[in-house]
């Protein structure tokens, strides 16, 4: 018997095989192999358009989105100089002009 690699979301030694994919039975995971060979080559973050984005780049909002707290709003067409690449559910780190430092998701931008 081969000896599977545990879990990467609770690092569970019990995962099985199902087919192609990895199962965990503790937390319900499930991932293939090539996913987790690409997940610890680094993570890649990706805008809307599925173009890589890199520390440094400028990207543009593709939707109004509201900010948590306050009654402004980003609007779609905002460009956003000079992002940082985080980890997290919120990718980019950022100063949004008018509005200050936040953090934004990568699927609601596009490489400017």
């Amino acid at each position: 018997m081969s000896q599977l690699p545990p879990c990467p979301k609770c690092n569970s030694e019990y995962t099985y095989e199902d087919g192609v994919q990895l199962v965990c039975p503790e937390c319900g995971h499930e991932w293939t192999e090539s996913e987790q060979a690409e997940a610890e080559a680094g993570k890649v973050v990706r805008d809307s358009n599925g173009n890589e984005l890199q520390d440094g780049d400028t990207v543009t909002v593709i939707k109004d989105l509201k900010v948590k707290g306050s009654s402004s709003v980003v609007k779609v067409g905002t460009k956003v100089k000079n992002i940082r690449l985080v980890d997290g559910d919120h990718d980019i780190d950022c100063k949004v002009d008018g509005i200050g430092p936040m953090k934004l998701k990568s699927e609601f931008v596009k490489k400017a």
